[in-house]
């Protein structure tokens, strides 16, 4: 399913081998790289929709992406995608929906791999689903920690405003 102005070109990422960022075995590896899609995208784009079945692993290469989410009638902003990180873990790895949608702030290119190779991969090497767990750990905490500094930081606001007054 593509979405309006979102131009998908499905060829091996050789030049950015996605094996090299999941540290599988060469076997692997390949099988991956081979089955990864490039896909092209503009400023507005919507890469996926928040509750639509994931269809695969995507890391950014270029360009800026931003995460938006719907929860309880309200509209938030989750925060960018820097070029290299691989985005919806948790989708891949738990009910298989996005969690958020994902739109282009500008122009760049993603890599998707595709959720059937992902799956054929593990069947094949079942650490990289446990790798691919670790990683998904360690953003949440990321994630986490990222909330409370932030919230430390209104806190420190508050206090120093009553202080002041």
């Amino acid at each position: 399913m593509q979405q309006a102005g979102f131009s998908e070109r499905h060829e091996p990422a050789a030049s950015h081998p996605i094996a090299e960022l999941l540290a599988c075995p060469p076997t692997i590896g390949n099988m991956l790289n081979a089955a990864t899609e490039c896909i092209e995208f503009d400023a507005g784009d919507v890469i996926f929709h928040q509750n639509d079945v994931c269809r695969g692993l995507y890391v950014l290469i270029s360009g800026q992406l931003i995460r938006k989410a719907a929860r309880l009638d309200t509209r938030l902003n989750l925060g960018t995608v820097r070029a290299g990180e691989v985005v919806e873990l948790a989708a891949m790895l738990g009910d298989v929906r996005h969690t958020y949608t994902l739109a282009a702030q500008t122009n760049g290119t993603v890599m998707r791999l595709p959720r059937e190779s992902l799956l054929r991969a593990f069947q094949s090497y079942a650490p990289l689903r446990m790798q691919l767990l670790e990683e998904l750990a360690r953003e949440v905490s990321r994630a986490y920690a990222q909330c409370c500094a932030t919230r430390q930081a209104g806190i420190r606001r508050r206090n120093a405003n009553s202080a002041g007054v």
